[in-house]
C-alpha cells in the first residue's frame, strides 16, 4: 500500500528534519522505540542543536523520529506490546489494508511512524540515494556501549565506521525489530545499545555514535567536525579491552510464568565459565552453556529475553566471510550433504536436513551470513538478507555508447 505524505503537523513524532530533501544520502534516526529509554532523544537533540549552531550544511537529509510517543510520555517500555517486536511486514500490510484491526496502542504508534518515514524512504529509492537507519537504545543493565546489525557486508562497513564493539547475530535472534524490517527493505541499518537507561553516560555514547554515523553515511565530512576525534576517544575509552566483534550463540527466551530472575551483578560482555550460574527460574538454575560472554542480561520487569550468550569473532573469521561473499561462492553450499536452496522472494534461504546437520559446518553458513535459524519439521532453515553487498536503492550503471568503428583488443 502506498504511504501517505509526511504530515505537516504531527503528534511530536518528528524530533528534527535537517538537510536537503531529495539530495544526497538519507539517514533516519529512531529514538524511544521503547518509551523508558530517554538517552536517545536527548542525544539526538544535542547533535541537532550543534549542527544548527555551527551552521553545518548536510550533504543529504537527516530525520530524527520518536518511535513510541505514547510510551515515551508515560516513561514505560511499552503501553500494550513491545513495539520492537512488531515490525513484521505481513502484519503491517494487514493493518494498513484493514484485514487486521488496530488492536493496541503500539499498532497505532507503528502505523504513525511508518506514515512519517515511508515517504522519505520511497523518495530516496526513486532518486537512487542511499538510505540508512540508526536505532538508538539502552538497557536495564550496566555495561559498555555496543552496536549490532544484520550480517550483510553493507551493514558491516557502516558499523565499522563507529568505534564500538559490534555484535553479529543478535538481530537475527529476534523477530519484528525495526532494523530487520527496514533492512529487508534495503536500508543499511545499525542498532546502538549505549548503556543503562538512567546513566548520563548513555546520552554521551549515543551522541558520539551519531557524529560518526553522519560521517560514515556521507552526510558530512569528518574535517567539518573538529570535535570528532574527541568523540572517538570517548567511545574507545568506554570499551577498552573488549573484543571488536562478537557473535550471539544462544538466546534465553522467557515467559511471564517462568519467574525468571537474573543473578545480580552481570554486565554486558562479562566473561563467564562453562556451567556458571547465570539466572534462576521456576525450573531451577540456568547455567552458562559454554565459556563466553553474557550479553544484555535482563534486570527489568518487562522483556521477552532473559539474556543472550556470545563469543568473540577473530579477525581471520571476519576476513574469511568477506572473501567468500565478494567472490560469490554461495555455490559451495550445494556441495554440503543435506543442504538445499529454498526459493524465497525476500531472503536467501537454505534448508538443512536435521539428520545431516551434525555434518554441515556451521562456521561456513555463518560466514555467508546465514544467522537466522528456524525449525521446520525434520529440518533446520537458515536464512539471510538478499541485499548483502549491493543496495536496491542504487541505480544500475549505464554503459557508455559504443563508438562506431571501435575495435575490441
Amino acid at each position: 500500500m502506498e504511504a501517505r505524505p509526511v504530515p505537516a503537523v504531527d503528534d511530536g513524532r518528528i524530533v528534527a528534519r535537517l538537510g536537503a530533501p531529495g539530495a544526497g544520502p538519507l539517514m533516519l534516526v529512531t529514538v524511544a522505540v521503547h518509551g523508558n529509554e530517554p538517552a536517545g532523544p536527548r542525544a539526538a537533540q544535542r547533535v541537532v542543536s550543534r549542527l544548527r549552531e555551527a551552521r553545518i550544511a548536510l550533504r543529504g537529509e537527516l530525520c530524527v523520529v520518536t518511535g513510541n510517543v505514547a510510551a515515551s510520555r508515560r516513561g514505560v517500555r511499552y503501553v500494550d506490546r513491545d513495539m520492537n517486536r512488531m515490525f513484521l511486514a505481513g502484519r503491517i500490510a494487514a493493518l494498513r489494508s484493514g484485514a487486521e484491526p488496530v488492536a493496541c496502542s503500539e499498532d497505532r504508534e507503528l502505523l504513525a511512524l511508518l506514515d512519517v518515514v515511508d515517504p522519505l524512504i520511497d523518495a530516496a529509492r526513486r532518486a537512487g540515494r542511499p538510505a540508512y537507519l540508526v536505532d538508538l537504545h539502552t538497557s536495564s543493565a550496566d555495561g559498555p556501549p555496543f552496536v549490532t546489525t544484520g550480517d550483510t557486508l553493507r551493514n558491516r562497513r557502516f558499523a565499522f565506521g563507529v568505534p564500538l564493539p559490534l555484535i553479529l547475530g543478535l538481530e537475527e535472534q529476534i523477530d519484528g525489530t525495526a532494523t530487520e524490517y527496514f533492512g529487508e527493505r534495503g536500508l543499511v541499518t545499525l542498532a546502538v545499545e549505549a548503556g543503562r537507561h538512567d546513566d548520563p553516560a548513555s546520552v554521551d555514547h549515543h551522541e558520539s555514535v551519531l557524529w560518526h554515523a553522519l560521517v560514515r553515511a556521507g552526510l558530512v565530512a569528518g574535517r567539518a567536525l573538529p570535535w570528532l576525534a574527541w568523540h572517538r576517544a570517548r567511545l574507545e575509552a568506554a570499551t577498552a579491552g573488549l573484543p571488536s566483534v562478537s557473535e550471539v550463540r544462544h538466546r534465553h527466551r522467557i515467559r511471564p510464568d517462568d519467574r525468571f530472575e537474573m543473578v545480580p551483578g552481570f554486565r554486558n560482555f562479562q566473561r563467564v565459565r562453562r556451567g556458571e550460574v547465570l539466572a534462576r527460574d521456576a525450573r531451577g538454575e540456568i547455567r552458562s552453556p559454554e565459556r563466553g560472554l553474557v550479553l544484555l542480561p535482563l534486570y527489568q520487569g518487562l522483556g521477552d529475553d532473559g539474556f543472550f550468550f556470545g563469543r568473540r569473532v577473530g579477525r581471520v573469521e571476519r576476513m574469511w566471510a568477506v572473501v567468500l561473499r565478494r567472490l560469490r561462492m554461495l555455490w559451495l553450499l550445494r556441495l554440503l550433504p543435506g543442504v538445499e536452496r529454498v526459493p524465497d522472494p525476500e531472503r536467501l534461504v537454505v534448508r538443512v536436513a536435521r539428520r545431516r546437520a551434525p555434518f554441515v559446518p556451521l562456521a561456513l553458513l555463518l560466514a555467508f551470513g546465514f544467522r537466522k535459524v528456524r525449525e521446520d519439521g525434520d529440518a533446520l532453515v537458515f536464512s539471510r538478507r538478499a541485499w548483502d553487498s549491493r543496495s536496491p536503492f542504487e541505480r544500475p550503471a549505464r554503459r557508455p555508447p559504443r563508438r562506431t568503428g571501435a575495435v575490441d583488443v
